[in-house]
């Protein structure tokens, strides 16, 4: 999959779907080529550029007006060189200098992958995955840098990072190190990028590319519900099923920069790592840093083809837990059922209702620790609550698992409340700058996890917890960003490390968690969806999509988290109605058909919904158990959104034997159409029947004609002075939802 011509000291790089091809330049530096869909350019690829003269152009050789930085597409350029824009990396030297020449010193090329220490990454074997690392030097500074290229023999995928090593005398100082840099021959692209804040996480927008920077961005301390580490670069024609789109996604947690910059030759620069805000990193002799990794998709079959390919990568290449291929287990949680106030025999008395309803895991919120009987105190303080559960946690446990269902548990491990032992024992362990005023979010502060002495405390208060044997879930949550960015535990020539330092101990964190503990599915959650990203997969292969759990919402949420993240990986609840976040109420069926692509659970009072609401939840139950494997592993399609008021989707077993779609409507217009949706994925030539109506369809059917969708209310069905009416729909009112499940009966 990866080949170095020596003649033309050319890279190329692929597999059966892609080519990634560049070559060292005359000046030691890396040329950029081509990134898409395969090419047969076997040797030499000197058709795949043209140098240009550039009158005022800075030239890298003396009357040499066809070579210039300026111009030239590259992987991961400097500044200050002749090149005047945005750069991939910049160092400073003792005497405040920042200009670099990092040229070619050798390359490796090996089967399989190896881990990025202290980092997520994705992984392979010999098998997966082919291997290139290019190291440059700087001679002068006695530096280098290593750039490392990952390609998955069946996914068209390339994964980059780069890593700095200083074997000089002189410490370094590392302003800048993006995880990838690539330059695109054009411009002509739009972007597409999932933005929002607590409540609306991951909606999709799109914007034609213009001349300079568009960006996002975080510098919150994690990736945040504003902007996702992530952004996609399609062609104005590209729709879900057809055309060509690039993706590009960031392996990490922590402050990030996504950007397209376009030249003034309309050549587009991408660029995805670490923000260069408020970051540095000092390089003392012998010392390296490792950037986090950052992956690329190609697609030619549109945003579905797009997305498919991340959720492969991340389900099988990402996702190290033992669940990331395991059916999740369907859960209820007792938030919205009774928030801070419960009690031992409340608590077991949902649990009995949930068992009986065939709930497989019970799993107990906030509130179970210190005395915490609100927001304001205890965090940090990691021990059970003999207010609220007199007979300790682990009777609890132990009395709900004797029910037949799991049991897990809720923890905020890198907070503290100022009314806390915690607090009161070490006041230096929050983040904070001493001697100035300190920002409160939810009436907490953030734990300084860049100092390893925190993380090893709340990891040993969390074992002690986990060891007990009966806790089967974690929920992870993280209710604030950070401000007052500073450690105690750094020097002041360190304290811009301070970012990227707190989010590898939030991963040191996991990671003895995760180790110590193989069987206990984690979720991440962080005032809902505040920190959805590839990072926090690697450790916990689900998260909580949102905070708002109304299905109307979650149609936009989970339409844009699925641009890049699994069905699997999204939390989904059904909870009570009028809805705790936008106060709508919508019935418990379009509630379920939405949270069925996802996780699946419940959270809501059980014990007080009327008994014909408890059949119906056993009904949802049942088909999820008999479809699960299908909604939360087989391929996803987006098939439809209609300004977000029709919305449509579906999923397809891996052996195209099954298929669920679901069709949604938000606000029901007078005397409408009939409304069809193209189905994808399924087999041409099959024949399938659908359980809902009892009729039969060929693939190709469904495919290129369609699914006639229910039909919706179009005027009075009964009223006195029109006894006759029929036919008037029966898709009645706002926000409902039709399901679709279909079975190959046939070849």
């Amino acid at each position: 999959m990866i080949r170095f011509h020596e003649k033309d000291k050319t890279f190329y790089l692929g597999n059966d779907n892609i080519s990634y091809i560049f070559k060292i330049m005359q000046n030691g530096q890396l040329e950029h080529l081509y990134f898409g869909k395969k090419v047969d350019a076997q040797v030499e690829a000197e058709h795949l550029r043209r140098d240009r003269s550039c009158i005022g152009a800075p030239d890298t050789f003396e009357n040499n007006l066809d070579f210039s930085l300026d111009v030239l597409r590259q992987e991961y350029p400097a500044y200050g060189a002749g090149d005047y824009r945005e750069p991939a990396y910049q160092l400073r030297m003792k005497d405040g200098s920042r200009i670099t020449d990092f040229v070619y010193k050798s390359h490796r090329i090996y089967q399989g992958k190896e881990k990025l220490q202290g980092l997520p990454c994705t992984f392979g074997g010999e098998a997966d995955v082919s291997t290139l690392e290019i190291t440059l030097e700087d001679a002068k500074i006695d530096c280098q840098m290593v750039l490392k290229y990952h390609v998955f023999e069946k996914l068209s995928v390339i994964a980059r990072s780069a890593c700095f090593q200083n074997n000089g005398d002189e410490t370094l100082y590392l302003e800048r190190a993006l995880s990838i840099s690539m330059d695109l021959f054009d411009a002509d692209y739009e972007m597409l990028q999932l933005d929002g804040a607590w409540g609306r996480e991951r909606h999709l927008h799109t914007r034609t590319l213009q001349y300079g920077k568009q960006s996002v961005s975080s510098a919150r301390g994690a990736s945040s519900a504003f902007h996702n580490p992530f952004f996609a670069l399609k062609q104005p024609h590209t729709t879900e099923q057809t055309g060509e789109a690039f993706g590009f996604s960031l392996i990490y947690s922590g402050n990030f920069l996504a950007q397209a910059e376009v030249d003034h030759y309309d050549v587009t620069r991408v660029s995805l790592g670490i923000n260069p805000f408020e970051f540095e990193w000092k390089l003392a002799q012998g010392e390296s840093f490792q950037t986090p990794e950052a992956v690329m998709v190609f697609s030619a079959e549109g945003l579905n083809g797009m997305s498919q390919t991340f959720h492969s990568l991340f389900r099988n290449h990402l996702m190290k837990s033992q669940w990331s291929k395991k059916p999740r287990p369907i859960l209820i949680n007792n938030w919205e059922a009774t928030y801070f106030d419960f009690t031992e025999e409340k608590i077991l008395s949902l649990a009995a209702q949930a068992k009986e309803l065939g709930i497989e895991l019970f799993v107990l919120d906030d509130g179970w620790f210190g005395a915490r009987n609100d927001d304001t105190s205890s965090l940090g303080d990691w021990d059970v609550n003999l207010s609220k559960l007199p007979n300790g946690l682990d009777t609890l446990a132990t009395k709900i698992t004797d029910m037949g269902l799991m049991f897990g548990l809720w923890f905020e491990p890198e907070m503290v409340n100022e009314i806390s032992k915690l607090y009161e024992m070490h006041p230096e362990w929050a983040v904070c700058v001493p001697g100035r005023k300190k920002t409160l979010g939810r009436n907490q502060m953030v734990l300084d996890y860049s100092n390893p002495e925190v993380v090893e405390y709340i990891y040993e208060k969390m074992a002690n917890i986990l060891d007990c044997g009966k806790i089967s879930y974690v929920k992870w949550d993280m209710n604030r960003y950070i401000t007052e960015a500073y450690s105690s535990a750094l020097p002041a020539d360190r304290q811009k490390e301070f970012f990227h330092r707190h989010i590898l101990g939030v991963y040191a964190l996991y990671e003895k968690l995760t180790t110590r503990f193989p069987h206990i599915l984690f979720e991440s959650c962080a005032s809902g969806g505040g920190r959805f990203d590839p990072g926090l997969l690697y450790y916990a292969p689900q998260g909580w999509t949102s905070d708002d759990t109304d299905a109307v919402e979650r149609l936009k949420i989970q339409y844009g988290t699925s641009m890049v993240y699994p069905i699997a990986s999204m939390g989904s609840h059904v909870s009570a109605v009028p809805n705790h976040q936008v106060a709508r109420t919508t019935s418990l069926k379009t509630r379920a058909d939405t949270a069925y692509f996802g996780t699946f659970g419940y959270e809501l009072d059980i014990t007080s919904i009327p008994e014909e609401e408890k059949e119906e939840m056993k009904q949802q139950i049942a088909y999820f158990k008999k479809n699960r494997d299908v909604l939360q592993f087989g391929a996803f399609y987006r098939l439809q959104n209609d300004n977000d008021q029709r919305v449509a989707w579906m999923c397809v077993s891996e052996d195209q034997k099954r298929a669920v779609a679901a069709a949604y409507k938000v606000l029901a217009k007078p005397n409408p159409k009939l409304r069809k949706i193209r189905l994808q994925g399924l087999n041409p030539q099959w024949k399938y029947r659908c359980e809902e109506t009892g009729q039969t369809f060929y693939g190709d059917e469904l495919m290129n004609f369609g699914l006639i969708c229910e039909t919706e209310f179009t005027g009075y069905m009964t009223a006195p002075d029109y006894p006759g009416v029929h036919h008037a729909g029966t898709d009645i009112g706002d926000f409902t939802s039709q399901l679709y499940t279909f079975t190959a009966i046939e070849k």
